[in-house]
């Protein structure tokens, strides 16, 4: 913190990817040297990258999300394996918090089960199993207290891994997505419930599935949502008007605005 104050930074502008950066350390190193930044505070970057605590967290708002269940190694072992988990296939296994989808296995046959977990366990302490559902990948993000366009990705593959986001040419992105104006305000108001009750801050993209009932479930939340070219975010943001620098001025704006009025830590 010593280190940081003593580069006399106005704000800082954070675009970081997976730990350290997502998961509130580096918020709570520019806390302590009193420097403004953009984004969400050390509390919401923490619970959202953190997949068992943010899941938790949909739950107790009434949040609709996938069944669950989330172990670390040790209660894996306690339990006898994944075999014996009572897993019923299709599933989801991802690592609980790491970044940009690494890690992460569809199940559709149970032999498959044990290599999904040992599989996510390489990418962190800690494993997410949850329902497969079926349906159409949505991501909304958020912009101050407003949800932008829908995003449809139409992904080659299973689904939106790090083959698709930052590889693949064949991965589509439509936005705004083709929904009725219903659909899309049920889908916009799940994402800002998700931001709300994260206790996310300025920006946050919300990532889910929109099964064929038209309901959607909500997967996880990302609060440093990739600021490229090619990401989710400023293609929202565009088809709402808004270009890439007056994206970039509101998210320091509202940084150096957070922090003349003291909640930085809120």
């Amino acid at each position: 913190a010593n280190m940081a104050a003593a580069l006399e930074i106005d704000a800082a502008f954070l675009a970081l990817h997976g730990e350290f950066g997502e998961d509130g350390r580096i918020q709570m190193i520019l806390e302590q040297a009193g420097i403004p930044y953009t984004g969400s505070g050390v509390d919401a970057s923490a619970l959202a990258f953190d997949k068992l605590l943010a899941k938790r967290a949909f739950e107790k708002h009434g949040i609709l999300t996938p069944a669950w269940m989330g172990f670390d190694a040790d209660e894996l072992r306690a339990l006898g394996g994944p075999e014996n988990l009572g897993l019923v296939p299709p599933l989801v296994v991802k690592p609980a918090a790491s970044g940009s989808s690494l890690g992460v296995t569809i199940v559709r046959r149970m032999d498959d089960a044990t290599a999904a977990v040992l599989r996510a366990f390489e990418y962190g302490e800690s494993v997410l199993v949850e329902r497969y559902i079926q349906g159409r990948e949505l991501t909304v993000a958020v912009l101050g207290h407003e949800p932008l366009p829908v995003c449809e990705l139409n992904v080659k593959g299973e689904f939106y891994d790090y083959q698709a986001k930052y590889v693949d040419a064949g991965t589509r992105i439509v936005c705004p997505a083709e929904l009725s104006r219903e659909l899309t305000s049920r889908v916009q108001a799940a994402a800002l419930s998700v931001h709300q009750a994260l206790g996310c801050r300025d920006l946050s993209r919300v990532d889910m599935i929109l099964d064929a009932a038209g309901q959607p479930w909500v997967l996880e939340a990302n609060t440093l949502p990739g600021l490229t070219a090619h990401s989710l975010l400023p293609k929202a943001a565009e088809a709402a008007g808004i270009d890439f620098v007056t994206l970039c001025e509101f998210l320091l704006l509202s940084a150096l605005e957070h922090d003349e009025r003291g909640c930085q830590a809120a």
